[in-house]
C-alpha cells in the first residue's frame, strides 16, 4: 500500500527530505505546504506533487495523508507537529524539535495521546562514519570514555533570515549548529541523561538578537563530560559540523577525520585504525544520510515501531539547550533532573 507523505516547508532542508522520500518504493509525496502559494507551486512542480496548500490546517482537514515532514522555522515545529499528531498523522520534524523543552513535551504528549509516531530528525545518527565510530565504542576498543569534544561551527560564514531572529529560531548558533554536536556526542555515548550544564554564550560577529558563539559543558549521568563549541562566522574551526572526539582510557577516536588511535603501553606503540573514509568528504552533509533517515522513518511507520531518535531524544536535547541559555544568563551551573 502506498504511504502518502506531505512536506511542510519548501526551503533548503525540505529538498533533502523530498529527494529522500522520492527514492523509497511505495512512498508518494502527495502534498506540500508553504504559506506563499507561488513557492508551494514551484516545489510541487519540481517534485511532481499533486496537492499544494498554504496552511497545515487545510492539509489536515482534507486528510488522505499518512505522514508529514516538518521543515519550517523552529517556532512552527510544535504547533504543526501537535496538530498533525492529533489528526493521527505520523510526524518527522527537523531539529530542534521545538523552541524549548515545554513545547517539546507538548509534542510528545500529543503523540502519546493519538498513538501516531514521532521522529526528530537528528540526522547524524544515520551517517556511516558516525555509525562506524559508535560500533568501535560499543565494542570496547576505547575502553571507558572519559570525555568528549564536539563542534557545531561555521567558519567565515553564517546564515541569514529566520535563523537570526529569536522569535522564529529560539536561539542562534547553538540551536542551529551546536545541537548537532550535542546529539552526536550523546548518541556515541549510548544516550546517557544530562546531569548538569554550564555555558558561555554570546553575540560577537553579527547584528542580530541571537547567539553566534558558544561553549557548553555537559556532565552526563554516566560520569562522562562533553564540551561543545558552537558558532557562526568564526575565524577558525577545529572540525566540521558534528565532528566529535572521544577520549577513552584505552584510546582515542573521532569522526571527521574518522579513525582510532590505540596506545599500547607494553610495546610503547600506537595502533592507528583507519577505516578508509575520505577526508575531507566530497559533501560533508551528503544526501545519503538523509536518505537513510527517511527510509528508517518510513520503515517505522510501516511496522508500527517507535522511532529512535524520537520525542524522548529530542526532548533531552531541548533540556540541554534550555539549561545552556539559563547558565549563560546566570553564570551558574544548571542541574537537570531525571529523564
Amino acid at each position: 500500500m502506498t504511504l502518502k507523505i506531505g512536506l511542510i516547508g519548501t526551503g533548503y532542508i525540505a529538498d533533502y527530505h523530498a529527494r529522500a522520500a522520492k527514492k523509497i518504493a511505495g512512498v508518494q509525496i502527495t502534498a506540500v505546504v508553504n504559506n506563499q502559494s507561488q513557492l508551494a507551486a514551484a516545489f510541487a512542480q519540481k517534485y511532481d506533487i499533486p496537492r499544494q496548500y498554504t496552511s497545515v490546517e487545510d492539509l489536515l482537514q482534507d486528510g488522505d495523508i499518512d505522514a508529514i515532514s516538518i521543515n519550517v522555522p523552529n517556532a512552527f515545529h510544535a504547533p504543526f507537529a501537535v496538530a498533525a499528531l492529533a489528526a493521527g498523522v505520523h510526524v518527522i520534524v527537523e531539529k530542534p524539535m521545538a523552541m524549548n523543552g515545554t513545547e517539546a513535551q507538548s509534542i510528545i504528549d500529543a503523540a502519546q495521546k493519538s498513538g501516531a509516531l514521532l521522529m526528530v530528525a537528528h540526522c547524524w545518527r544515520f551517517d556511516e562514519e558516525v555509525l562506524w565510530l559508535k560500533d568501535q565504542v560499543d565494542s570496547g576498543k576505547l575502553g571507558r570514555i572519559i570525555r568528549t569534544k564536539g563542534y557545531g561551527v561555521h567558519a567565515n560564514w553564517g546564515p541569514s533570515g529566520w535563523f537570526t531572529q529569536a522569535d522564529l529560531a529560539g536561539g542562534g548558533a547553538l540551536v542551529d549548529m551546536g545541537i548537532h554536536a550535542i546529539d552526536t556526542a550523546r548518541f556515541l555515548l549510548g544516550d546517557p541523561q544530562p546531569a548538569s550544564v554550564y555555558a558561555k554564550i554570546g553575540t560577537f560577529y553579527g547584528e542580530y538578537d541571537v547567539d553566534d558563539t558558544g561553549i557548553v559543558i555537559v556532565n552526563w549521568d554516566n560520569g562522562v563530560t562533553s564540551s561543545i563549541e558552537s558558532g557562526w562566522w568564526q575565524p577558525h574551526m577545529d572540525g566540521p559540523e558534528a565532528a566529535t572526539q572521544l577520549y577513552g582510557n584505552r584510546g582515542f577516536g573521532e569522526v571527521f577525520p574518522t579513525h582510532l588511535s590505540l596506545p599500547n603501553p607494553e610495546t610503547e606503540t600506537i595502533e592507528a585504525i583507519d577505516p578508509g573514509f575520505p577526508h575531507p568528504r566530497a559533501e560533508h552533509c551528503p544526501q545519503v544520510m538523509y536518505d537513510n533517515q527517511m527510509a528508517y522513518f518510513v520503515d517505522c511507520v510501516r511496522n508500527g515501531r517507535a522511532p529512535n531518535p524520537g520525542g524522548a531524544e529530542g526532548l533531552v536535547n531541548m533540556k540541554i539547550l534550555d539549561a545552556a541559555y539559563e547558565s549563560a544568563r546566570s553564570g551558574n551551573v544548571v542541574k537537570i533532573g531525571g529523564k
